[in-house]
């Protein structure tokens, strides 16, 4: 069995194994099994190893705590974790009491499996069992609550571990800060950083990185340059890279592009990543040609694009419908040995159609297909959204059918298209239809789908539809916006139930909802068609009040100079529209 296994060979030494009672009547014993299972685990097949654990249990023979803690290990690599946990319990009928190392194998692939609770649980066996963990076993448990967003009781876990005697090392406060900067509660991660008993490079930059990304670039600096470097810190190519991010972010790329200088004269070699950085960011800010020239100094300096780098490129080339331009890197990216993906393929399909060559996007989509990238919700939503603006709904739906097939959902997205074109061809209750599938299927409606749906029903007069839909919404916990509500306002008005829209323009205030120009105008409006002059002028002059009133709340935000201007240029022109609409009412009457 020990040359098989030297040999290379593991499946030899389990059949001698099990050939050793059937063909030559010889019992195996302990170290027989123990052999045949570090050959096993050696030769990388953690799951043959527990089958001959578990024979090795039913011919009654004892294995060590040793032997335990190895099968248990190779069950947790093949995430089988209850069935270690099993073993776990199995171990004091064999006579054998699990050690802290076991307690540690478990703590840890119950904390990576996002089983957080249950390896608390077993940390609080650990110590009544008399078993001492290590930090690591403290680390994985703190590192599963932070993945979880449960940061305040993973700091309650490290001041356990300071009550214990345990000392948190630099991997404990790293998972702590980078939680709390996750969560943007950065300057908490400041505090920690000065508590960490050993810093280092990881961990500055993972307080930089915070502040970065929640937008709070001074302060960055600030770290980079009166904490790390006065502490004797350098920078390495990840602080310069998370820098130049960040200010590609706030779109300063020149200072971006000098930061790369920087780096060199610092003898700190800038790699593809912060090209792809810098390359990214002028992109997006459509500065094609110093994305370009970057390409070119990458090359001099022995580095290649990668996929990221080629998709922003792509992406800004197919915003801007340089759709010829697009394919040629399209094919650089191909020579050079980078395989597309389906931002590629997406990027393409939305240049295609931005130039209305939707032959050649469809082709791009079939195309995706041969080099094994599946298309997802934005590929189709790309093409169906341009059929349906094209009036083609039977190509879009057709497509509809072939998401479906394919696995893939359709989004609040699809929907809202699909429901706006059949309301368009006023297919009013097709749409609901779709809107009602849409809520079976679990895909929360949002305002533009309610609102699209109360305009149909509007445009084609069935405004009674339109108040049970309203009533419906609010039932299912949906709330109407200031759109839906002129919607409705609109269709009453357009239908001569006046009264009825202005009930529901009096409700507004009740229900929380701001009326807006457009609520006021269309009913002033309706009001001067019916020769309803005195409701027209009442409502006009509670708008002019209402607006009078919100600049003058807002006012106490200028200077006093500039408020008191304001508060007199508005009053006066609240003057001056009042007299002008008296004198137009006086003239009407005279009519």
């Amino acid at each position: 069995m020990r040359h098989y296994g030297r040999a290379g060979l593991p499946g030899q030494a389990t059949r001698l194994l099990l050939d050793m009672w059937n063909a030559f009547s010889c019992e195996p014993t302990f170290k027989s099994y123990n052999q045949a299972l570090d050959i096993l685990l050696a030769g990388n097949c953690p799951k043959v190893a527990p089958n001959v654990f578990y024979e090795m249990l039913g011919k009654g023979i004892s294995p060590s705590v040793f032997t335990f803690a190895r099968v248990i290990q190779e069950l947790c690599i093949v995430n089988e974790v209850d069935s270690a946990c099993s073993l776990l319990r199995d171990m004091t009928k064999h006579e054998c009491i699990p050690n802290s190392v076991i307690y540690q194998i478990l703590i840890h692939a119950l904390s990576k499996s996002n089983r957080v609770n249950d390896a608390l649980k077993l940390l609080e066996e650990v110590f009544l069992m008399g078993c001492r963990p290590d930090v690591n076993t403290f680390n994985d448990i703190i590192h599963g609550l932070c993945r979880a967003d449960r940061v305040h009781e993973a700091a309650k876990l490290v001041d356990r571990m300071l009550l214990r005697d345990f000392t948190p090392d630099a991997i404990t406060y790293g998972f702590l800060m980078h939680a709390l900067c996750r969560t943007g509660i950065v300057d908490e991660a400041k505090v920690l950083l000065n508590k960490a008993p050993e810093q280092n490079n990881v961990l500055f930059n993972t307080l930089i990185n915070g502040y970065v990304t929640n937008g709070w670039f001074d302060e960055a600096k600030s770290i980079l340059n009166e904490n790390m470097l006065i502490k004797g810190y350098q920078p390495d190519v990840y602080t310069y890279n998370i820098l130049i991010r960040g200010l590609c972010k706030k779109g300063i790329l020149s200072s971006a592009h000098e930061v790369v200088n920087k780096m060199s004269s610092k003898g700190c070699k800038p790699n593809a990543i912060t090209y792809t950085t810098l390359i990214d960011g002028f992109s997006k800010a459509d500065r094609l040609q110093e994305a370009y020239d970057l390409v070119t100094e990458m090359s001099t300096k022995s580095l290649s694009l990668n996929i990221v780098g080629y998709n922003s490129l792509i992406s800004a080339l197919s915003k801007q419908g340089m759709i010829q331009q697009a394919l040629e890197i399209f094919g650089d990216m191909s020579s050079n040995g980078c395989k597309p993906d389906i931002f590629t393929f997406n990027d393409l399909i939305l240049g295609f159609c931005k130039v209305d060559k939707m032959d050649e996007a469809l082709g791009t989509y079939r195309d995706m297909f041969l080099e094994g990238v599946i298309a997802n919700t934005v590929t189709y939503n790309t093409l169906i959204h341009v059929f349906l603006r094209k009036g083609k709904t039977q190509e879009a739906l057709k497509l509809v059918n072939d998401m479906l097939f394919r696995g893939c959902l359709l989004d609040e997205i699809t929907y809202n298209g699909l429901v706006k074109a059949l309301c368009n061809d006023g297919a009013v209750e097709r749409a609901l239809g779709l809107f009602e599938e849409m809520m079976r299927k679990g895909t929360k409606p949002n305002h533009v789908t309610c609102n699209i749906l109360i305009n149909g029903f509007c445009r084609i007069g069935k405004v009674q539809n339109d108040l049970e839909f309203l009533r419906d919404l609010v039932h299912r916990g949906l709330t109407p916006d200031i759109v839906t509500y002129n919607n409705l306002i609109n269709g009453l008005c357009n239908t001569g139930r006046i009264r009825e829209a202005q009930n529901l323009f009096e409700k507004l205030e009740f229900e929380g909802v701001c009326p807006d120009t457009i609520t006021y105008n269309t009913l002033i409006s309706s009001y001067c068609k019916m020769c309803m002059l005195d409701d027209a002028y009442t409502l006009f002059t509670r708008g002019i009040i209402v607006a009078w009133e919100e600049l003058y709340f807002n006012s106490h935000y200028f200077s006093s100079i500039k408020t008191l201007t304001q508060e007199r240029q508005t009053h006066k022109f609240k003057l001056r529209e009042g007299k002008q609409c008296r004198k137009a009412h006086k003239q009407h009457k005279k009519t």
